[in-house]
């Protein structure tokens, strides 16, 4: 089984997409029929898109981890909250616009 969808809703939809884009991420914005405008990104066979939360719906606590390439200019553009060691991993800890906590380790060749 491989994840191939992840949509997000956010709050602060714009904020969340310069978040996720510093992270490597490329987001275009779409928009089907009346639905709302929302921002997908496309890679590696995975959708990840950032939809805008109505007002009255609640904002999950989702913990999503990314391995991503050049962690550190990565790290320069978002405030790192904690880092922790996993099976001698170093794993960098931030918060996304909507205060979801977001773990980021260097990618690694597959």
């Amino acid at each position: 089984m491989k994840l191939d969808l992840l949509v997000l809703r956010c709050r602060q939809l714009e904020p969340s997409r310069q978040f996720y884009e510093s992270l490597g991420f490329r987001f275009a914005a779409e928009k089907h029929g009346t639905g709302p405008l929302h921002y997908a990104a496309v890679g590696d066979g995975f959708v990840f898109e950032l939809y805008p939360a109505s007002a009255n719906e609640a904002v999950d606590n989702t913990r999503l981890g990314f391995g991503i390439e050049h962690i550190p200019q990565s790290l320069a553009q978002v405030p790192e909250t904690t880092t922790r060691e996993f099976d001698g991993t170093r794993i960098y800890i931030v918060r996304d616009p909507d205060g979801r906590k977001i773990e980021l380790r260097e990618k690694t060749a597959s």
